[in-house]
């Protein structure tokens, strides 16, 4: 069961992403529906460490157990999806993820409501100038430090 639920107010979400970097490209996910690319990742599920959630959520997504580097980004976002109106309060873990040479992905995965994703590798110099989630990505790849980074985003 995700840790993911609805209340009066709007839907709480508890999810992690993935940074995975090769050769100052980023990978990132991208669906036929949605103008925008989010990161590799989705939701924690109960009983499960954040850890264990990326490093599920990156095989389930790209097929290849990555391993992790370390925590870079805690991220507050609270925003309302554009879909349906409905108000979310999301909690993410960011982290960095060891480098693989492999490049190439079968993919498969689909959103929570049934849409194909895809996989792409976008360069580091372009995300300023593409719709990317989260958006701070775009300044603070290029720029990375060794201490973890918390953000807070109101859409």
């Amino acid at each position: 069961m995700d840790c993911s639920f609805n209340t009066a107010e709007g839907r709480f979400n508890f999810r992690v992403g993935a940074i995975i970097l090769h050769n100052d490209m980023l990978l990132m996910v991208r669906n036929s529906r949605d103008p925008y690319y989010y990161s590799v990742g989705g939701r924690v599920k109960m009983n499960e460490s954040i850890e264990a959630a990326v490093i599920r959520e990156v095989f389930e997504e790209t097929r290849i157990v990555y391993e992790i580097d370390r925590l870079a980004f805690i991220h507050e976002n609270f925003f309302t999806l554009h879909t349906n109106g409905q108000r979310y309060h999301e909690l993410s873990f960011f982290f960095y993820m060891k480098p693989s040479n492999r490049t190439n992905f079968v993919g498969g995965s689909f959103t929570q409501d049934g849409i194909e994703e895809s996989l792409e590798w976008l360069p580091l110099s372009d995300l300023v100038n593409l719709k990317v989630y989260p958006q701070f990505f775009a300044s603070e790849l290029l720029k990375p430090v060794a201490e973890i980074k918390h953000f807070v985003t109101f859409e």
